[in-house]
């Protein structure tokens, strides 16, 4: 992808824990802005696509954390143990010298339900369940990391993540849209692209202990969104079911249990993003002219 906060990062060395959807994404447009690039997947399939496009990997238990790594970014979420990256390679973290750049994934879920109210970075978290709290803990142990070793950690929230091959288009074609009828209950989504350069900015413009949540500029009913993407493939939206949690998935309960609207102005006023994608409308219309070749 192209982004102007690219020209602003001399190029350096990456290690990624965690080359899934949106790691891969910065390692291949790191990679060809000439960073080496490096990090661990699960995926042995994945892993070996990577190394033909020139970007090293292997799995976390084998990783080693190159001599000379400048940024260090962690997508893998903690497990009930803890964070995996700060159990494990939190020593070697503290030791590796050059590194200017440390950046940790987390989610907006770590503040918790708020009634439909706005939040923002200054918010205190209220994590509700034990996946958002794992993440909370997660994020200190990150922060605890960067102020021992001296290097500039950030912190990410993002919003519901979508893109090539993980959207309400692809689900509106499968038949697997759902429209579940709960007006008012709004969600905050992100283009992975806009993730992408949210982080390359942050890279360019590293402040220590910053916290950024990352999302569109447009919360919207997930209902609203799957007739609009009808819309764009000329498919009638399948029909509104009436909202009853008991018949939801325990994962799917703790999606609507949570109702909050985020803001993303730090991103605007401290990295300079501009979202290439502020709205859903805006994504999906994008994700319909990648396909058909036409996006510049």
């Amino acid at each position: 992808m192209n982004s102007p906060h690219l020209s602003a990062l001399e190029p350096g060395r990456l290690f990624c824990f965690g080359l899934g959807y949106v790691g891969a994404r910065l390692a291949r447009a790191l990679h060809a802005h000439g960073f080496e690039v490096g990090g661990t997947s699960r995926d042995t399939q994945a892993l070996g696509k990577l190394k033909g496009e020139g970007i090293s990997g292997a799995a976390l238990e084998a990783a080693v954390i190159p001599p000379a790594t400048s940024h260090i970014l962690c997508t893998i979420p903690p497990d009930e143990a803890g964070d995996p990256v700060i159990r494990h390679f939190a020593g070697d973290i503290a030791a590796a010298e050059g590194l200017v750049w440390l950046g940790y994934l987390s989610t907006t879920g770590v503040y918790g339900d708020r009634g439909g109210a706005w939040v923002d970075e200054s918010d205190a978290p209220a994590p509700a369940n034990a996946r958002s709290r794992r993440r909370l803990a997660a994020e200190q142990a990150w922060l605890d990391l960067g102020r021992t070793r001296g290097v500039p950690i950030h912190i990410f929230r993002l919003a519901g993540i979508y893109g090539p091959g993980r959207n309400v288009l692809d689900t509106v074609r499968a038949g697997t849209a759902k429209r579940i009828d709960k007006p008012g209950h709004l969600f905050s989504r992100i283009h992975v692209d806009d993730i992408v350069q949210t982080l390359l900015a942050s890279m360019a413009r590293p402040r220590a202990d910053a916290i950024y949540n990352v999302c569109d500029d447009e919360a919207a009913e997930p209902a609203a969104v799957i007739a609009h993407a009808c819309r764009l493939l000329g498919s009638a939206p399948p029909p509104l079911q009436q909202f009853t949690a008991a018949a939801l998935s325990p994962m799917a309960q703790s999606f609507w249990a949570e109702n909050r609207l985020v803001r993303n102005d730090r991103i605007k006023r401290e990295l300079g993003v501009e979202l290439r994608y502020p709205d859903y409308r805006a994504g999906l219309k994008a994700l319909l002219a990648e396909e058909a070749g036409t996006l510049k």
